[in-house]
């Protein structure tokens, strides 16, 4: 990834996580993840305390993106306790609290390649 790129994909990390804070996101949590994952260079994982909260987050961090250009595409708003806003390098997550506890995403993605395998 090119200084420019990095440059970008931080001022874009830093407009999520923003915008996950102005809709009182619980738990927001960046991890970077390149070198070991194939499809994005970063996670952002944070929890919302209903089903509500989750898409108003979704839609904030969907707005975020849009003033940088990007499109962002929403999985699981039919569930609606696990939504994932794919944004092209940056991946973010968000969780019902007992959904997220369950998945532990920030566990297996924060421990050194190979820790926590069979």
């Amino acid at each position: 990834m090119s200084k420019k790129d990095m440059q970008a994909c931080e001022q874009l990390t830093e407009a999520v996580v923003e915008a996950l804070e102005d809709k009182k996101a619980q738990q927001v949590l960046v991890i970077d993840v390149r070198g070991r994952c194939d499809f994005a260079d970063r996670f952002v994982i944070a929890s919302g305390r209903s089903d509500r909260q989750l898409k108003a987050l979704a839609q904030s961090v969907s707005e975020a993106a849009h003033r940088h250009g990007l499109a962002a595409r929403v999985e699981g708003l039919e569930a609606m306790e696990w939504l994932l806003v794919d944004l092209g390098d940056i991946v973010v997550h968000l969780f019902l609290p007992e959904v997220r506890e369950s998945f532990q995403l920030e566990h297996l993605w924060s421990q050194p390649d190979g820790a926590g395998e069979d």
